[in-house]
């Protein structure tokens, strides 16, 4: 009984890789107990390894926190068709679309992190993106890529490239074969 306690709590097992809604992905490394203000507290210890970090999180708060499970495979695959879309972005001031970015990205829901990184994607035919349209669009990739490479067992690099592929496949996203025959054309006519 004592093993199983310290392995196994409210669904959620030890070395298993969770999402924190605030932090991303990261691994129960172990269940513990710790006196707190003289109460006894029973603790998920999550290990963010690339954040170098380690949270302590109560057992009984984890559905307050948001704290979840990996997205399944199929939840992935719409994450993933969500970048193919067209870029929703609102007409309103940037300091109120940043806040719902940062919203999204921190509520933990993958499509919803999917979205903002389809949102602030730029190709390399688009205008420069301001600092903290970059800043937004860099944490929502790290975010999306982790989990991505955590569901599907491949590096994070190998996720990236899988997100990128994806919204490449954007509407007037990618390079249109048109204009490069076109280009080749003027060139050989010069």
């Amino acid at each position: 009984m004592n093993a199983k306690k310290t392995t196994q709590r409210q669904g959620f097992k030890t070395q298993e890789f969770i999402v924190y809604p605030a932090h991303g992905v990261g691994q129960i490394v172990a269940i513990e107990e710790q006196e707190v203000a003289g109460a006894r507290l029973e603790l998920f210890v999550i290990n963010f390894v690339k954040d170098k970090m380690t949270l302590r999180v109560p057992t009984s708060k984890v559905a307050s926190v948001g704290m979840r499970k990996l997205a399944e495979t199929p939840m992935v695959k719409r994450a993933l068709e969500t970048l193919k879309g067209r870029a929703r972005i609102k007409r309103t001031m940037w300091s109120r679309r940043a806040q719902e970015y940062e919203a999204k990205i921190n509520s933990g829901d993958i499509v919803a992190i999917a979205e903002v990184v389809r949102d602030l994607y730029r190709s390399e035919t688009q205008p420069e993106q301001s600092y903290s349209e970059r800043q937004l669009y860099e944490a929502a990739l790290d975010r999306l890529s982790r989990e991505v490479s955590a569901v599907q067992r491949i590096t994070e690099t190998e996720a990236i490239k899988e997100i990128e592929a994806a919204l490449a496949k954007g509407p007037r996203r990618g390079p249109k074969p048109e204009t490069d025959e076109e280009a080749v054309v003027e060139e050989e006519a010069a």
